[in-house]
């Protein structure tokens, strides 16, 4: 009987599991599969705390609703109904010393519509005619593997780029435009631009692509993000899983491997998908020829503070759901979400929930980081002060510091995964790198990326 082994129990790890059990289970063959987790709990950077009237997601906070395989997996798992959708609101940049509107019309902060560019708050009359350039410069030398933010500007001008595009999507992506590719952004952009000889015109035209049922972008579930976790854990029947040991050294054993476990226990294996961070799989692999390429993928840091308080919501400016923090902002912190708002699920009773998010790009992170708890909650309470005009006690609190932990699609990314696709097929064969490091940072693409792996370890069974 073969065995297939997952080390790594995040959404990467579960799809990998949930997907080649359905496949074995439709065959009727007979095959062992084990998922090896090293924390007590599964979901990886997915963690809904629940503290008394609110809901809290330390990690991710919700799917893309757009991605086309979300919605039949949720079917297929029995959550719909479990569904919820984010309120619509406006989004702000802080820049200036004030919340300045993006153009609801905007993807990431690309104007979608010429209407959407001249309304923009964010942009001078002069920066808005450098934009209208995309509608009649040709592109002639970018491919997906250029830099996403040389592109934007090349076709929309530098102010339009600098100063409402770059603030949004530097944040999705945790990096600096220039030094991120199309094709591990918004590859579609340079189709449009290509097929459209327009990146607005191609976005107008395409609209309904990026807009979901009542204009709901995101999703989430009544109970927390952990709900698809706990479900997609409860559907393994056939798995092993084992939690709370890690995985210490991978060895080849003739045609198959050994995993040794830090509990002194050994797992003989013919196939192994390493869904676990890429410094988890290079320290397993411990191979030179693979450290090279290792030491080239790149991770940036975040850390997240919820603060929530005994007063209402409606405090926050109107129809609003949070803001970026823009080049010219006095604040320290990057971005903030009003949750509350956003998500009412989170708060039983309206109260209000904000969660502030500080990241490595930040000159100030290195001092944040080294911070206790209470000391970032002031500089939090600060910027929500200094931002929103809100002061007060807050009744609950969560710090998470996700340190080295947020992968970063730099310009040398795709070459670098190649690179080490190639090597691993010649010298690992069956042993497979999936997960967020490599191919993609949102849970659909997790999830995809589990679904393809899965199939590749199912035609070799």
């Amino acid at each position: 009987m073969k065995t297939v082994v997952v080390v790594g129990g995040g959404v990467t790890g579960l799809s990998t599991m949930y997907h080649l059990q359905q496949a074995v289970k439709s065959n009727n063959q007979s095959v062992r599969l084990i998922l090896i987790e090293g924390n007590e709990k599964l979901g990886g950077k997915i963690r809904t705390v629940h503290d008394g009237p609110f809901k809290i997601e330390a990690g991710a906070d919700s799917i893309v609703a757009r991605k086309q395989n979300i919605k039949p997996f949720l079917k297929e798992l029995g959550l719909e109904d479990q569904v919820v959708y984010n309120a619509t609101g406006k989004s702000f940049i802080h820049t200036d010393g004030v919340l300045k509107k993006i153009p609801e019309d905007a993807l990431f902060g690309i104007p979608m519509s010429l209407e959407s560019l001249a309304k923009s708050e964010l942009v001078s009359a002069q920066g808005k005619v450098d934009a209208l350039k995309d509608f009649y410069t040709k592109n002639e030398t970018f491919t997906k593997n250029d830099s996403i933010g040389l592109f934007l500007e090349t076709f929309l001008g530098k102010e339009l780029v600098q100063k409402q595009i770059s603030p949004v999507l530097s944040g999705v992506y945790s990096g600096k435009l220039n030094e991120l590719t199309i094709a591990k952004t918004l590859p579609e952009m340079l189709d449009y631009k290509n097929d459209y000889g327009s990146i607005i015109r191609g976005l107008s035209e395409n609209k309904q692509k990026y807009e979901s049922k009542g204009n709901k972008k995101f999703l989430s579930f009544k109970d927390g993000l952990s709900v698809l976790i706990d479900r997609m854990e409860e559907s393994l029947e056939m798995v092993e899983i084992i939690k709370g040991v890690k995985a210490t050294k991978i060895n080849k054993e003739g045609t198959g491997y050994i995993i040794s476990l830090e509990n002194g226990e050994k797992l003989e294996t013919d196939f192994i998908v390493l869904s676990a961070p890429h410094t988890v799989a290079r320290k397993l692999l411990g191979d030179q020829e693979l450290d090279q390429d290792f030491a080239g993928l790149i991770d940036s840091s975040m850390i997240s503070i919820y603060l929530g308080f005994d007063i209402p919501d409606s405090m926050l400016p109107k129809d609003g759901t949070g803001f970026i923090a823009g080049d010219n902002s006095d604040l320290i912190c990057n971005a903030c979400t009003w949750t509350s708002r956003k998500w009412e699920h989170t708060s039983e009773n309206s109260q209000l929930l904000i969660r502030l998010f500080y990241k490595s790009s930040s000159p100030d992170y290195e001092r944040l980081r080294s911070l206790t708890k209470h000391e970032l909650i002031e500089v939090a309470l600060q910027d929500i002060k200094n931002s929103l005009a809100i002061s007060g006690t807050p009744i609950t609190s969560e710090v998470t510091k996700w340190h080295e932990n947020m992968p970063n699609y730099h310009m040398k990314h795709p070459q670098i995964v190649q690179s080490l696709e190639t090597k691993m097929a010649k010298d690992y064969p069956n042993v497979l790198l999936a997960g967020c490091s490599y191919n993609g940072v949102g849970i659909p693409d997790c999830i995809a990326d589990g679904e393809k792996k899965a199939q590749a370890i199912f035609e070799k069974l």
